[in-house]
C-alpha cells in the first residue's frame, strides 16, 4: 500500500500536511502530529503496516502494541478519504 497519487505531502517544520490535489473525493488538507506524520512519511513509498511498526520501533520507544494500534488508526483515516492504494 502507498499514498494515493491525488495527495501531495509538505512537511511544515513541526507537522507534515498532506493535501489533496482535486484528484480525489477528499478535498482538503489532512494535518499530522509527529507519530502520524511518520506514518505518512513511510506510506510515499510502497510499504506494509508491519514494515511501519518496525521503522517506528527504531525511531521511537514505547510499546509495540501501542504503535501497531496507532499504525492501524492512521491508515484507516487516510483510506476514508481515499489517500491510500492497496
Amino acid at each position: 500500500m502507498k499514498l494515493n497519487k491525488g495527495f501531495i505531502t509538505h512537511d511544515d517544520g513541526s507537522e507534515k500536511l498532506l493535501v489533496s490535489t482535486g484528484a480525489s473525493k477528499f478535498s482538503g488538507l489532512v494535518r499530522s502530529n509527529e507519530t502520524a506524520g511518520f506514518i505518512i512519511g513511510c506510506l510515499e513509498k510502497d510499504t506494509t503496516e508491519a514494515e511501519i511498526v518496525a521503522k517506528m520501533l527504531k525511531k521511537y520507544d514505547g510499546p509495540k502494541e501501542a504503535m501497531e494500534r496507532d499504525v492501524k488508526n492512521i491508515i484507516a483515516q487516510l483510506r476514508k478519504i481515499g489517500a491510500i492504494d492497496d
